[in-house]
């Protein structure tokens, strides 16, 4: 599975959220209102959520493996990173290199 595009929608003044991103998986299916969030030592990539019954929230849609839920979050980080103008570790994965 690729993931072929990244969406980034930077927030303003929006306090810990930095973005709302759409992500593309092999130009056929999309998943949107991911976020980025600005986290206690740094961003970090949530899934779309719903609140439940409870009061805690679940995630409606989400990676099962852990190797491409670190994948797809360093491939939609440096694309926020890149959109707003900063430099990401040179760890990060291109999202035109990103296959799984």
């Amino acid at each position: 599975m690729q993931i072929t595009k990244v969406e980034i929608r930077p927030m303003r003044n929006e306090g810990n959220l930095k973005a709302f991103c759409s992500v593309v998986f092999d130009d056929v299916f999309i998943v949107h209102s991911v976020k980025i969030i600005q986290g206690k030592e740094s961003l970090f990539v949530a899934m779309p959520s719903r609140e439940v019954k409870n009061g805690e929230f679940r995630d409606t849609a989400h990676p099962i493996d852990n190797d491409f839920r670190l994948l797809m979050e360093e491939t939609i980080l440096a694309k926020y990173y890149e959109v707003v103008g900063q430099d990401l570790a040179a760890e990060a994965v291109p999202i035109e290199d990103v296959t799984f």
